[in-house]
């Protein structure tokens, strides 16, 4: 059977806007905003150093929405360093604004080494009913040929889309060199193309060409809030449970699972080898720590664990150890 894909028309055309709602965009820093001293110099930049002004302006296109476009600069951070403070701000500005009649969706400028941990936490935490879509850069401001302003326009022509609430309801979006990604399933896989994100086995949710969102024909299943999305967003960060995650590798030294339980962890996902399997010595180290809640997941880049392991319960949906993380803390937050 031919595959059937679902088109929509441009956001922009010409200068006309084809919406009323506004978009509200939230700044974070990253890439996007970054500055090097050269413009050839990809690598050796700082980044979160322009606003969102800066960031708009180099988007003529944008010009057109007017009044119906309204900047937030909710942080100003390299995602490297991304924090549960941050998390907490974020999510708290983008109910505030979803909470408005006259908004129609949310873009937001992050940088691209946690992006999908944000993107996931966003998505446990709001469910929106409307387009909440994160947006990035690989290449700073200042390069000869950014890719920021082209993905900020791709991102507001997937926010602009009516159809978008439709083919991802209650999703929460990422939207890089021209692809779309769902929260749940994208990851950073490459640390210096363009084209850095993949949505694994699970695949795109659609393509922007053109300037116009180009949908693949299966809709997403209605996404889910957390049943403790209300804690995360209402208990100071200080209260979070402490979860953190370790790899199962060759020569693990299981000491660091007994220093972590006394210190205090109250949770902890184990990135298992292969098909979630633990190295025989950390498991002995976990088997022996009383009242930490383990989740298993697995390094490998595609797929997930099949079968029930009987040790520890698998991570949920498939989710890559770093998004289990955050699933685990909230689950906790009982």
């Amino acid at each position: 059977m031919k595959t059937q894909y679902l088109y929509f028309y441009p956001v922009f055309e010409g200068s006309q806007v084809q919406t009323q709602k506004n978009i509200v965009v939230l700044g974070t820093g990253g890439t996007i905003a970054g500055v090097a001293a050269s413009g050839s110099d990809h690598t050796a930049y700082v980044a979160a150093q322009l606003g969102l002004d800066q960031l708009v302006s180099a988007v003529p296109q944008l010009a057109a929405w007017g009044d119906r476009l309204q900047l937030e600069q909710v942080a100003q951070l390299d995602s490297k360093d991304m924090d549960h403070a941050t998390w907490q701000t974020l999510a708290r500005r983008c109910a505030a604004w979803l909470a408005q009649p006259q908004v129609g969706a949310i873009v937001i400028t992050h940088g691209t080494d946690t992006l999908e941990e944000t993107a996931w936490f966003l998505q446990s935490v709001l469910a929106p009913t409307k387009p909440v879509i994160l947006t990035c850069a690989m290449r700073p401001a200042t390069a000869l040929s950014p890719d920021g302003p082209q993905n900020l326009l791709d991102a507001m022509s997937v926010a602009a889309d009516p159809r978008a609430s439709l083919q991802a309801p209650g999703a929460v979006l990422a939207v890089c060199a021209g692809r779309i990604h769902a929260a749940e399933h994208v990851s950073k896989v490459h640390p210096y193309r363009l084209d850095a994100f993949s949505s694994g086995e699970h695949g795109d949710l659609g393509w922007v060409q053109d300037g116009r969102p180009r949908w693949a024909a299966a809709a997403m299943a209605p996404a889910q809030a957390h049943p403790h999305a209300q804690q995360a967003l209402s208990r100071p960060v200080s209260q979070w449970p402490w979860v953190d995650v370790m790899h199962s590798h060759a020569g693990v030294d299981a000491r660091r699972v007994t220093a972590l339980a006394r210190a205090g962890l109250h949770g902890l996902v184990i990135a298992g080898t292969g098909n979630g399997t633990v190295h025989s010595a950390l498991q002995t180290s976990l088997q022996q720590v009383q009242g930490l809640t383990v989740r298993l997941s697995s390094r490998c880049a595609l797929g997930q664990i099949v079968g029930e392991p009987a040790t520890w319960v698998p991570a949920p949906r498939g989710l890559n150890p770093y998004k289990a993380r955050i699933s685990l803390m909230l689950d906790l937050m009982a």
